[in-house]
């Protein structure tokens, strides 16, 4: 398998692994990589690291949405390996060592193998490495309590609690992008629906606070969705946040 790494904007990069999504930020040389998808991916990483003319050691920081195992999957080794730091919400650090898990278990997965394509998810997260733990050694909170991030373009990390406690969407405000993660997909292979939602009941933390968070999203100015999942979504990002919250209820 070959990552799918397209760009979507100047310097912006979307790249789709095996089931999840994560993003390459360029300025000159530098890069930001935002979430490392599933342990399995690792190799799926680094090809994308090189198609955009990159390295593993040209990567500036890490910046992870949240602390699930999709998202975080190469963060410690990029850590460990390289010396890159990893940036989450101050509320995410102690999630991403392994200090909790809040992740859906496999149990509560089989409770649901009865809707439709749970069972070929989940023996694709088993592949993938997706109950592995790697946690990260020295994970980060966000050097700056608001506003840009002094990194290759300028993210602004924003609190969207729910899926998460420490879940984080990335806002590109000059470029109108939003980096949703989980917070607000497009599609997964879980999901009968086809277009900006919210994930499956069962993997958010606290669906309240889920929904809630499609406020905070609504709030960022952009036509360019950059979900955890799914494929790229054009169109005001504000829309996309009333149309998830429309199918959550």
């Amino acid at each position: 398998m070959r990552a799918d790494v397209r760009q979507v904007a100047d310097g912006t990069y979307l790249v789709h692994g095996s089931n999840t999504n994560w993003v390459i930020l360029t300025d000159g040389d530098a890069l930001t990589l935002i979430d490392t998808g599933y342990p399995g991916d690792r190799q799926l990483v680094l090809d994308s690291l090189a198609a955009v003319g990159g390295s593993p050691e040209a990567v500036t920081a890490v910046l992870i949405t949240h602390a699930h195992n999709d998202h975080l999957g190469s963060a410690e080794h990029l850590r460990a390996t390289y010396g890159t730091p990893v940036y989450l919400h101050e509320a995410e650090v102690p999630h991403a060592r392994r200090e909790f898990l809040q992740q859906v278990s496999v149990g509560a997965v089989l409770k649901n193998a009865w809707r439709p394509g749970v069972l070929p998810w989940l023996a694709h997260v088993l592949r993938s490495g997706g109950t592995e733990q790697h946690p990260v050694t020295a994970p980060e909170a966000f050097p700056v309590a608001e506003g840009p991030l002094d990194l290759p373009g300028r993210p602004v990390p924003v609190h969207a609690p729910g899926h998460t406690s420490g879940h984080a969407v990335y806002h590109l405000p000059d470029a109108g992008i939003v980096i949703s993660g989980d917070a607000l997909v497009s599609d997964h292979p879980t999901s009968r629906l086809r277009g900006p939602q919210l994930l499956p009941d069962m993997f958010h933390h606290e669906r309240a606070r889920a929904v809630a968070s499609l406020d905070v999203i609504e709030g960022l100015a952009g036509d360019l969705l950059l979900p955890g999942h799914g494929p790229l979504h054009q169109g005001s990002v504000k829309a996309a946040a009333q149309q998830a919250r429309e199918r959550a209820v």
